[in-house]
């Protein structure tokens, strides 16, 4: 059994992550900013009250982190796996039309967020056995695959994060903690649309798997859920 920790996990790809991580036996903590409004999430919980806590986390808000992270102090002395899945896409973006204030709230949550959770919880992840961080990026974010224009808030601060991601694998490469940055596919969420060709439960269970089967050597790597190497 794995304690796991899951940020935007009240719908799409974080909800299936904590769905699927219940399922095969994980200790799992949910978090998303409003966990009131979380029906899916409390429906899972009615199921595994015993595995299930719901967490009030919210990237751009330090104290909301910090809170997070002594609720799990409080019930449990490690963590194995953190997943930083939590992310915005701005809709309607062109060239004459961006808007500073969207793109900087864009990188808040989908670069720098997940950095200040992974702060946030490294003592956790330290008391952990073979602790890993994977952050949720997007094919978007790589340089050599960028073929087209526009997506400049979401594909710029998923670049970012990969960048971001590299800097943490350096840094706690030392304290046994692995890092990986993660393309999940193009899955049916809102943000991906009702025609992307990925499930979401399939895209979690790739993510889980590939999680799972990671070592040092993999650290500061760039991974589709498939476990395929994506260039930077």
């Amino acid at each position: 059994m794995k304690r796991v920790l899951i940020t935007g996990s009240n719908r799409g790809i974080g909800l299936a992550l904590a769905r699927e991580s219940l399922d095969r036996g994980d200790r799992v903590f949910a978090t998303c900013r409003h966990p009131d409004e979380a029906d899916d999430l409390h429906a899972l919980a009615a199921d595994y009250a015993d595995r299930l806590t719901i967490l009030r986390l919210d990237v751009t808000d330090e104290e909301t982190i910090e809170a997070s992270v002594e609720a799990v102090q409080s019930e449990e002395d490690g963590l194995e796996l953190l997943i930083n899945n939590a992310g915005v896409s701005p809709s309607g973006e062109r060239l004459g039309r961006l808007d500073a204030d969207t793109m900087l709230n864009t990188f808040h949550v989908n670069a720098v967020g997940p950095v200040i959770v992974a702060q946030a919880y490294l003592d956790l992840l330290r008391s952990g056995h073979d602790p890993k961080i994977v952050n949720i990026s997007s094919r978007l974010g790589s340089l050599a695959q960028k073929s087209s224009g526009g997506r400049y808030s979401y594909s710029s601060s998923k670049a970012a994060l990969n960048m971001l991601t590299r800097a943490l694998a350096f840094d706690l490469r030392s304290d046994g903690i692995t890092v990986l940055t993660m393309h999940p596919g193009w899955v049916q969420t809102d943000m991906g649309g009702s025609g992307a060709p990925v499930a979401p439960s399939d895209s979690a269970q790739g993510i889980l798997r590939v999680a799972d089967e990671l070592t040092m050597s993999d650290t500061g790597e760039f991974y589709t859920y498939q476990g395929r190497e994506v260039p930077w």
